[in-house]
């Protein structure tokens, strides 16, 4: 049987796993599953693990496949070879691709498979109830199904949304079968607080948050997920290769034991047991394999290489941001969204999406586009983490307003 193009093999992933020679790093089961593989046998491929996703009691892949990028709108294959190993939980939203990811889900969804085979969510970024009914009825239709597996608030910055009119709705379009379960994403500087007010809601079925393993010793953040697992509340990572935006070299040169950067940041966050899942954004055939190598082999990270990244985490510290806009927006006098707009620098010098990146911040209130001839002094003297605001905010004057 002729291999298809940019299909994944055994062979692919036994590399990618493995690393240079060290077989013996592959726990010992999937060497021995990946080892059958010549091109062309019918034996099924390995399958990524699975956990429960807290309330829901359904279980989910470790990875999910993030499709906040440029999906082929037509067909998309990536969606197809994640399938084949199990990752078959797809995170989608109104917003991502400029407004196309849903058509590009639905169109592949027409042709890959049964909806019942697909874990399917999406989001709204409209926080009042109408609101968020109207766009996830729109969404519905584009996406060419009946019913998500899981429909969130994207975005949440404040707790008044997760209101009483807001859980009269959600238990409404759950009673008609719109979607099965609720819940929201988070990923500014008040994720603990947002944390505290799900695992008192019990109507809130999971959290999608920005976490990574740079922030295992925060207490406060800790607690906030130590109160979700202990109400059930389903957690997901989300932003796992950390925020950053102006690090590139210290991150190229980042290798950990055997593990790529990208394969053992992933690893730090299944690490944690209170988490379900983390999300990736597998844009490339070869961020997929490596991911689901990743996610196939269930060798943790060692001491050394726990202390590889903990050095890592140290040295560029000062330059990721938090989101923490609460902080350094007042130290500022003029009405700029510090957060969201290196947010957004990060999307155009890391991820290298500068049209996504330009197009989010063009849709800021005007003023708070206007950032030459802001003193940022202010909110350098606050940050808790020495970031250097100016810096950026100055790299962002000459990306957004040139």
């Amino acid at each position: 049987m002729a291999r298809k193009k940019n299909e994944i093999t055994r062979r692919d992933l036994l590399k990618l796993s493995a690393g240079a020679g060290a077989m013996t790093f592959m726990g010992g089961d999937l060497l021995s599953r990946l080892a059958h593989a010549q091109a062309g046998t019918d034996a099924p491929m390995p399958q990524v693990p699975r956990k429960v996703l807290g309330k829901t009691g359904k279980k989910i892949p470790i990875l999910v496949a993030g499709a906040a990028m440029k999906l082929d709108p037509k067909f998309d294959p990536k969606l197809s070879e994640a399938m084949r190993f199990g990752v078959n939980y797809i995170d989608a939203a109104d917003c991502y691709g400029g407004g196309t990811c849903e058509a590009a889900v639905g169109n592949w969804l027409k042709q890959a498979t049964t909806r019942e085979k697909v874990w399917i969510t999406s989001k709204s970024d409209q926080h009042d109830p109408e609101g968020f009914e109207k766009t996830l009825n729109a969404g519905l239709r584009r996406m060419n199904t009946d019913y998500f597996d899981m429909y969130f608030l994207h975005a949440l910055q404040e707790a008044r949304y997760v209101s009483k009119d807001l859980s009269r709705v959600v238990e409404r379009l759950k009673k008609e079968g719109r979607f099965l379960h609720f819940g929201f994403s988070c990923h500014d500087g008040n994720v603990d607080e947002l944390l505290h007010v799900a695992a008192e809601t019990p109507w809130v079925d999971c959290v999608m948050f920005r976490y990574d393993f740079t922030k295992y010793g925060d207490k406060a953040l800790n607690k906030a997920i130590d109160a979700c697992a202990k109400a059930n509340v389903g957690l997901i990572a989300m932003k796992t290769q950390r925020s950053a935006m102006s690090f590139q070299d210290k991150w190229e040169k980042l290798k950990v034991g055997k593990w790529t950067k990208h394969q053992a940041v992933l690893k730090a966050v299944w690490a944690d047991e209170r988490l379900t899942a983390a999300i990736s954004h597998m844009d490339t055939f070869e961020k997929l394999k490596q991911n689901i190598a990743a996610a196939l082999d269930d060798v943790e990270l060692g001491a050394a290489e726990w202390d590889q990244l903990n050095r890592y985490a140290a040295e560029t510290r000062a330059s990721s941001c938090d989101g923490c806009d609460h902080i350094c927006n007042p130290a500022v006098n003029a009405p700029v969204q510090i957060g969201t707009t290196l947010r957004f620098l990060m999307y155009h010098d890391t991820y290298g999406e500068q049209s996504k990146a330009k197009g989010l911040f063009r849709k800021l209130p005007r003023e708070a586009q206007h950032l030459s001839g802001v003193d940022f002094s202010g909110a350098n003297a606050v940050c808790p983490h020495g970031v250097d605001v100016a810096a950026h905010m100055k790299r962002a004057a000459q990306v957004f307003q040139a």
